[in-house]
């Protein structure tokens, strides 16, 4: 390892007393190291790649606090390779030759390889991408980059293609449990000295608001800790119990990036329960986007697009429901505004859904973008000039109104798309759209049986 790399992965000139304890108790061996079965059980692909000493370039990606960068210190001191880092953020083409370089010699010096880690490799910009593909394709530097962003968006096709993505999971509570056990018992690393005690309240709290997020359970262990320690006159027991964990988080939120992936997840998730017809799912993820602070006005456009996307004519109060929603909230606020939001969601998920519409205007767009232009038939042109007139706008136009049911047949696309039984509507049996295919039923049989003689007049 270069002497460079030891402030990321040792700090060993660092005091032990002045590291956060979950610095302190990051695993130094794969024996120590808890969770992540699926990666790391016994004769998985990565565990023996490590052992092994037989690296490919990978990227670890998953939430904070799942032990990408735990991973990363793990291959640090297994592997017998040139371990360098390198940050995305602060360093440019000279770092980056700088890098290509000593690659070159320690390869051509010691025939030693070169592992070089990138945290957060979504901070890496194409530019440099393209600078270190020629060298990871040549198997001159391996790559080991750590994202908490899905590295399909955020890494370049031919990078990606030759890297391996191992996807991290939160820790479960189990995972975290033991992790937070551990730190407590070790009088070396952890706070095994202290003769601190938890109670159950307690741990199920710190595990609970961690969303499986190790970094953030031992960071609330710490704070715990020091607070009962500064008040020991006090507690004699040196006993970690809920009040204090409550006083810690003082009003936490829900794990939540707005920018994030999670984000979309989220949205997703609500979407499809409302899809789904399920106003139970549908109120949890409201819920839990709202309580984690997104925007309320942005689930309630969503829920306005959801209304003519995926319930349409099935139930056209759907649409007035949601926009009604919309507007409750930002004429009311927070709180009481988002009882209309859970109003709306419930009336979306219950409502009989349809996308006749969403996918009948894809159709259309289809077929504009295969045609062009096409002009407007002549008889149903606007005719405001006696010239438009003479030169037959409006010429042969039947007037609705004046016809039985307020419908006469005749043709209304351009001449170009008539005779080709184009149809774009097909609305379902569902809802109101059940009424509205029986009237287009009837309608179009009219129109395909058009008489060469006048429909019949509207009475009177």
């Amino acid at each position: 390892m270069n002497p460079g790399d030891m402030e990321l992965f040792d700090l060993q000139e660092t005091a032990e007393a002045n590291r956060p304890l979950a610095d302190r108790m990051r695993p130094r061996s794969l024996q120590e190291y808890v969770g992540q079965p699926h990666l790391l059980g016994e004769g998985s692909l990565l565990q023996m790649a490590i052992l092994e000493d037989r690296l490919f370039s990978m990227i670890f990606w998953g939430p904070p606090g799942s032990g990408k960068t735990t991973l990363a210190r793990l291959v640090a001191r297994e592997t017998k390779s040139v371990f360098t880092s390198f940050s995305a953020v602060l360093s440019g083409v000279k770092e980056i030759r700088a890098v290509v370089e000593e690659a070159t010699e320690q390869w051509r010096q010691h025939r030693r390889r070169m592992i070089l880690f990138v945290d957060e490799i979504h901070r890496f910009n194409k530019a440099q991408q393209d600078a270190f593909l020629p060298h990871v394709e040549s198997g001159l530097i391996t790559l080991i980059g750590a994202t908490t962003e899905n590295p399909s968006f955020e890494v370049i096709a031919p990078l990606l293609s030759r890297c391996r993505v191992f996807l991290l999971k939160p820790f479960t509570d189990e995972e975290l449990s033991v992790i937070l056990q551990r730190a407590l018992d070790d009088p070396q690393r952890g706070l095994g000295s202290l003769g601190l005690e938890i109670d159950d309240a307690a741990r199920d709290l710190i595990i609970w608001s961690a969303d499986g997020d190790a970094r953030t359970v031992l960071n609330h262990l710490e704070a715990a800790a020091s607070m009962v320690l500064s008040s020991k006159a006090r507690n004699k027991k040196k006993q970690i119990n809920r009040k204090v964990v409550e006083k810690v988080l003082q009003g936490r939120v829900l794990q939540y990036d707005k920018a994030g992936e999670e984000h979309y997840n989220l949205i997703s998730a609500l979407h499809k329960s409302l899809r789904g017809s399920d106003p139970d799912a549908a109120l949890y993820w409201l819920g839990r986007m709202i309580m984690a602070g997104e925007d309320p006005l942005y689930i309630a456009r969503r829920m306005v697009r959801f209304a003519s996307e995926d319930v349409g004519n099935a139930d056209p109060h759907a649409l007035l429901v949601a926009v009604a929603a919309m507007q409750a909230f930002d004429f009311i606020g927070k709180p009481e505004g988002e009882l209309a939001l859970a109003q709306a969601a419930v009336y979306l998920a219950t409502a009989p859904k349809s996308n006749a519409v969403y996918t009948a205007y894809g159709r259309v767009q289809e077929v504009i973008g295969k045609t062009g232009s096409l002009p407007v038939p002549l008889h149903i042109r606007n005719a405001p000039t006696r010239l438009m007139r003479d030169i037959g706008y409006g010429r042969g136009y039947e007037y609705a109104h004046d016809y039985y049911e307020g419908f006469v047949p005749q043709d209304y696309l351009p001449d170009k798309l008539l005779g080709k039984g184009l149809s774009f509507y097909h609305p379902t049996g569902r809802g109101y759209e059940k009424t509205i295919r029986e009237r287009l039923d009837a309608w179009r049989k009219k129109v395909k049986n058009k008489p060469d003689t006048d429909p019949e007049p509207a009475a009177g």
